[in-house]
């Protein structure tokens, strides 16, 4: 097990096909394949549901593993419920395995944050970020106790680099839904300009997290996805000025090497875009789920995806190479099956 500190770097591959390279190949060459830093994150994970990927995610060897969101399934404003959801899934060998070998970060989603598509309006949130921040060992005394919402940042350096992972709240103070009563699907977005994903607050420290970053790669965590807005469920699309915003930001900062990471969906997926004046392409990773997924699935449109969309239980992982500026990206399956693969170079 590598005892590195923690890092994030961004590179993807799809099925075989390699992407931002001028030749095709069905496996990343060395340059890509050598692993500087590796995380592995995933979402959607019931505690009541056999989690058979605990073995999976350590055979991969991560330097951090990173929850997604919607880690328990409590959906309740009873805290004791919660906390039992919580010490269900801490009592689970292959988690206390991968927790005993591997530091663990994350974010919340709606099922553990108490109110399923729940924001601002959840009477229990300051409650239920207590439980929280004692899921994941955050000592009593941290400034984190004291702030709304559970957004945190993590540098973690290495010999060969450093990466930042910005991990996002998308729920505190996430503002209210627009219904879609025209159609089939559940919500559409909201006017521009009205709303918020992540608040004022939020958007003030992130901006600063970014700006200051001297990072090689920076990982913003969103338990919702970001460039996927058609489905009709919660995106950051649901909140188009947002996204502007985010890319905005991303552009201004002038930071290196910007991934998000997702989940919520109960499937998983690349999608990638590009930003006026930012020299790589904006890739979100959505990952989802872990123990149970979108089985029904049978297709929708997505304008930013790369490759096939997977609804099998699953996690993902990021392998960075620090001299090449690449990241694969895995998707990966029961008994380490590699359902998607993507790679992409920042230099």
């Amino acid at each position: 097990m590598k005892k590195l500190p923690i890092v994030f770097n961004s590179v993807f591959i799809l099925l075989g096909v390699v992407l931002g390279h001028a030749q095709d190949k069905s496996v990343p060459d060395a340059r890509v394949e050598k692993a500087d830093f590796t995380i592995a994150f995933g979402s959607c994970n019931k505690s009541t549901i056999p989690n058979v990927l605990w073995d999976d995610i350590l055979n991969t060897h991560p330097d951090v593993w990173i929850w997604g969101g919607d880690n328990v399934y409590a959906d309740t404003n009873d805290m004791q419920k919660l906390q039992q959801f919580y010490k269900s899934q801490d009592s689970i060998l292959g988690y206390q395995k991968l927790r005993a070998e591997v530091p663990v970060i994350g974010t919340w989603d709606d099922h553990d944050y108490g109110l399923n598509d729940g924001g601002v309006e959840y009477a229990f949130k300051k409650e239920s970020q207590q439980v929280f921040l004692d899921f994941f060992k955050i000592a009593k005394d941290s400034p984190r106790r004291k702030q709304e919402g559970v957004y945190a940042s993590h540098t973690y350096d290495t010999p060969e680099g450093s990466i930042k992972v910005i991990v996002l709240d998308t729920r505190y103070f996430r503002t209210a839904l627009t219904k879609d009563t025209e159609t089939k699907k559940r919500t559409k977005p909201n006017t521009y300009g009205e709303g918020t994903v992540l608040g004022a607050t939020q958007w003030e420290w992130l901006a600063k997290e970014l700006n200051s970053s001297t990072a090689d790669f920076n990982i913003l965590v969103s338990s919702i996805q970001v460039l996927s807005n058609k489905h009709g469920f919660e995106t950051w699309g649901n909140f188009p000025h947002e996204v502007d915003k985010l890319e905005q930001l991303i552009a201004d900062s002038k930071a290196k090497g910007v991934v998000v990471l997702s989940g919520d969906r109960h499937i998983s997926e690349f999608s990638k875009t590009t930003i006026a004046g930012v020299g790589y392409p904006l890739i979100d990773f959505t990952s989802s789920g872990l123990t149970h997924v979108y089985s029904s699935y049978s297709g929708e449109e997505n304008p930013y995806r790369v490759g096939e969309v997977v609804a099998e239980v699953s996690f993902g992982t990021l392998t960075f190479n620090f001299e090449t500026s690449h990241v694969v990206f895995k998707i990966i399956g029961d008994k380490g099956k590699v359902l998607g693969i993507l790679e992409q170079g920042f230099k």
